[in-house]
């Protein structure tokens, strides 16, 4: 292939490399791929470009508004990464590593967009949490909020997935509306480059939503203010180097950090030879250790096993070891393809060696490999390293140096308490997996070593071919850990979200907050018309609108029947003397279910009309005993709205239940479905 130039985008323009250019090379044959250089970047106007261009586009947008643009760009992109898997064999990734990074970047853009649909409003404003009484008369009430940062997310990548460490930073931070700088590590940047502008030809984000560094970032971070985010992936030393940075400790700019991390995968006490744990034990070390040729950072580096199965682990282990096709990532054949490239693979060797002082060498060769169909000098191909470590607790380098490649170090433990101790020695991971079909040592497992690791993964039996695995983070789940991890937390849904967001506290009067979260509160003005809010479109109904029912008597009659009709023959609802011995009831009370279906009955307007269907309740609660004789009456209030398409939008009630009283007997959430 002919040498590519890669080229930077910013401020709408692609910009060809300048300055200092360096060469970039194939991982599996050394020959130069690309050139790379940001010498003719202003980093201070593109900075400037996100703030006030890409960012106030994205605000303008509801929530709802940017997980459509995050779907149909994972669908453009989608359609389109045949091309990027041809372009990722140069990085030593085999077709199965590059679906991982690939596949795995636009399936985290799909979720995210699923998610910021159903989980987040179609609003600016994001509400968090319940709203809190400040005061007895309940006139001054308090409500979390977040809102958008009104900066830039640097986004600064690690090399090992060019495609993936993208667009997992880039979901959430969309999705939030902040704009982004994507700098990618410089070893693999023709992947993340490619990849980078489709999503620009696509045309579907607002100028300056999106910015690409193919280079060094300059002076950009001397640059960020208390709006902006750093989200960094890479190594410990590097992240220290970056914290330290005078402007970002002055401005308090967010640092966002996931890096080194020695995970840890324990076999559990018993999960024996022959069990289906052990076997899944095997085959997941296995696969930990030469997917991505071990360039993970979920990769486990500790395998944590009792004594008495050391030498049944090592040997297992080293059976399919010695069975991995390492070679050409274009080979079919091939299982394990080549590292990053030559500096990368004498790293991995130094860190080894090191490694080694503390273990002996159970399985692989330091200095050679043999591979399939490429030069093994040429290429940056490495052996796999199985280490032995006889003993953990005098062990200094095995818990503290990481040979990010397919390195790792077996070692005992005597019991649980043991294997959890060493285990939290790494100092803070990312991931920890137990391979265990024991409820209690899951659970000891937890109180234990949760604080250590940002994800505990139980694997056994049931789970089966359901799991994902040690080594695959979710968008669903934060990714990141503790200490050494770099204490940060990408993804987990919309938590990741918040990162570029600012939770706010705000207080005042109820109607002031509803007219801030467009949500009604208890306290709010209502809106009390001659329609029938059942008769008004999702476009018509306002918020507040409110119906107050004619009263409804409960009858014994109604109870037994109920009870007889539905089976359910409580003896709450039943045996006039065994309630009044409860201490929750006066006597015989009506099914909390019977209270519900009579509260609708008072509410629902029978004909056809906009409420296309009743989808559900959130949140309930009874509050007081409802006994024969009483009387029910509803307050039906439109308290949110969500637009779904352009048929119908979600439509969140808060629907009271009171006695002849006033007295609240029932509170709950109703969901209906509205058509436009």
């Amino acid at each position: 292939m002919s040498v590519l130039s890669l080229q930077s985008f910013a401020k709408g323009e692609w910009i060809a490399p300048a300055g200092r250019i360096s060469s970039l090379k194939s991982a599996v044959t050394g020959e130069v791929v690309a050139e790379i250089g940001s010498g003719a970047l202003d980093f201070g106007a593109m900075a400037h470009h996100a703030r006030n261009a890409g960012g106030p586009a994205l605000r303008a947008m509801s929530f709802h508004q940017r997980a459509h643009l995050l779907k149909a760009l994972a669908q453009y992109l989608n359609d389109r990464r045949e091309a990027l898997y041809e372009l990722s064999y140069e990085t030593g990734a085999t077709k199965a590593d590059s679906m991982i990074d690939i596949d795995g970047g636009i399936a985290t853009l799909f979720v995210y967009a699923s998610k910021g649909r159903r989980e987040l409003p179609d609003d600016t404003i994001y509400i968090d949490g319940g709203l809190e009484q400040l005061s007895r008369s309940g006139n001054f009430v308090g409500q979390h909020v977040a809102t958008s940062l009104q900066g830039v997310a640097l986004h600064i990548n690690a090399f090992n997935f060019p495609v993936w460490g993208m667009l997992e930073k880039l979901a959430p931070t969309l999705l939030a509306g902040v704009p982004a700088i994507v700098k990618p590590a410089s070893s693999t940047a023709w992947l993340t480059e490619a990849a980078f502008r489709m999503i620009v030809e696509s045309g579907i984000l607002p100028e300056g939503a999106v910015q690409f560094i193919a280079g060094s970032t300059g002076d950009l971070i001397d640059r960020l203010t208390l709006q902006d985010v750093v989200s960094f992936t890479g190594s410990a030393a590097t992240a220290m180097m970056l914290r330290a940075n005078p402007n970002l400790l002055k401005n308090s700019v967010r640092f966002v950090a996931e890096q080194d991390s020695l995970n840890a995968s324990i076999l559990g006490p018993d999960a024996t030879p022959g069990t289906p744990e052990f076997d899944a034990f095997i085959r997941e070390v296995h696969r930990e250790m030469t997917t991505k040729a071990g360039q993970k950072c979920t990769a486990i580096r500790r395998i944590i096993v009792p004594d008495a199965h050391r030498s049944a682990v090592i040997e297992a282990l080293s059976d399919r070891l010695s069975k991995t096709t390492i070679g050409n990532p274009r080979d079919e054949a091939t299982r394990m393809g080549a590292l990053a490239g030559h500096a990368q693979r004498d790293d991995v060797r130094e860190k080894a060696k090191r490694i080694g002082q503390d273990a002996r060498l159970a399985f692989g060769d330091l200095d050679s490999v043999e591979v399939a169909n490429a030069d093994a000098q040429a290429g940056a191909f490495f052996s796999p390293i199985l280490f032995e470590c006889a003993d953990p607790d005098g062990a200094q380098d095995v818990h503290e140096v990481e040979a990010f490649g397919p390195v790792s170090t077996v070692m005992g433990y005597r019991d649980l308490t043991h294997a959890l101790a060493l285990a939290n020695r790494g100092q803070g991971s990312l991931v920890a997996s137990v391979f265990t079909h024991d409820g209690a040592v899951a659970r000891k497992v937890v109180e234990m070593s949760g604080a250590f690791h940002g994800r505990l993964y139980f694997a056994n039996r049931d789970t089966g071919k359901d799991a994902t695995g040690h080594g695959s983070p979710l968008p669903h789940m934060i990714h990141g850990g503790p200490g050494r991890a770099g204490g940060g937390e990408e993804m987990g849904g919309i938590r990741g979200v918040m990162h570029y967001m600012q939770r706010t506290a705000i207080q005042g009067s109820p109607d002031l907050l509803m007219a801030i979260t467009k949500s009604w509160t208890p306290g709010s003005k209502t809106l009390e018309k001659d329609t029938h809010p059942f008769r008004l479109t999702f476009g018509d109904l306002e918020i507040g609108h409110t119906l107050r029912t004619e009263a409804r008597t409960v009858s014994l009659e109604d109870i037994e029947h109920f009870a007889e009709f539905t089976g359910d023959n409580f003896y709450a609802h039943m045996d006039e003397e065994a309630a009044k011995a409860n201490p929750f009831f006066p006597g015989r009370v009506a099914h909390g279910y019977l209270i519900l279906s009579f509260a609708a009955g008072l509410f629902v307007e029978p004909a056809p009309g906009p409420v296309l269907a009743n989808y559900g309740l959130d949140n309930l609660r009874f509050m007081k005993p409802v006994s024969p004789g009483d009387t029910l009456k509803v307050r039906l209030t439109a308290k949110q709205k969500a637009r779904r398409n352009d048929e119908y939008g979600e439509v969140r009630w808060d629907v009271g239940v009171y006695n002849q009283d006033d007295e609240q007997v029932a509170s709950y959430e109703l969901l209906t479905m509205n058509a436009m």
